[in-house]
């Protein structure tokens, strides 16, 4: 059996649930300013698969990379890692 390859994983928090079966996912990163090396956040937006909609705004999530869902979606909702009070 044909093994595949490692996928990309990235864990983030959902930004909005308002379509259906989909999530944007707000990932973020720290990055060292080259001059003041001063470290800052940035935010990167995914828009992710969610199959049953059991993601809600404000849960922490795992993603994790797949082929090509639409237009825009290229990732899945792999586990809910915290959920939003």
């Amino acid at each position: 059996m044909k093994e595949r390859g490692i996928r990309k994983t990235l864990i983030g928090t959902v930004y909005s649930d308002k379509m259906d079966k989909t999530v944007v996912v707000m990932v973020e990163r720290l990055v060292k300013h080259p001059r003041y090396k001063k470290y800052m956040k940035k935010g990167a937006k995914y828009k992710a698969h969610d199959e049953k909609n059991e993601c809600h705004t404000g849960d922490i999530v795992s993603i994790i990379e797949t082929r090509p869902l639409s237009r825009d979606k290229r990732w899945r909702v792999n586990e809910i890692i915290k959920r939003a009070m």
